[in-house]
């Protein structure tokens, strides 16, 4: 049990605290935290195993999965879902085993990392460490609908059904 007297000095320390968070600015308030300002982003220190391919805000998913595409390690695809339910693609990690950095600009060096590089709408414009940015697959109009790859995916998927029975 505190005493009295350790009461009355813990009110007036929490006096005081509040007092001075009062004074102080939110910049000057989040620096004096014991945690500081919160962690980088990951891929921005450039000392990881891969590069980080961003296409979409982080800010728009709830929940973050990792699958491993092809060989285990070499190319990872980050899903996001959405608070509606759906999923979508927010970053690619390739391997730094797998492509190289020339120029500020990501090249691929086995195959599955030039496919990769291929199929984004845009060339990955390198943001700092191994942090990259590039627009996500081209939008496909709805005219031109279904493409090769659709139709022969869904006779594949057809023909499966038709197995398992």
């Amino acid at each position: 049990m505190a005493t009295e007297k350790q009461r009355q000095a813990a009110k007036k320390n929490i006096k005081k605290a509040q007092a001075k968070r009062e004074r102080t600015s939110s910049k000057e308030n989040a620096r004096s935290q014991p945690q500081g300002r919160g962690r980088q982003k990951p891929g921005s220190g450039g000392k990881g195993n891969y590069y980080h391919i961003e296409l979409r805000s982080g800010d728009d998913f709830e929940t973050f999965r990792t699958q491993d595409v092809g060989d285990p390690g070499h190319l990872q695809r980050v899903g996001g879902k959405r608070a509606g339910g759906g999923w979508s693609t927010v970053k690619w990690l390739v391997s730094k085993e797998d492509a190289h950095v020339e120029d500020g600009k990501l090249v691929g060096d086995t195959k599955e990392a030039k496919d990769l590089l291929k199929k984004l709408r845009s060339k990955p414009v390198h943001i700092r460490g191994d942090r990259f940015q590039a627009k996500p697959r081209r939008n496909v109009p709805e005219r031109s609908k279904p493409t090769a790859a659709q139709t022969r995916a869904r006779r594949q998927n057809i023909k499966k059904a038709q197995a398992a029975r």
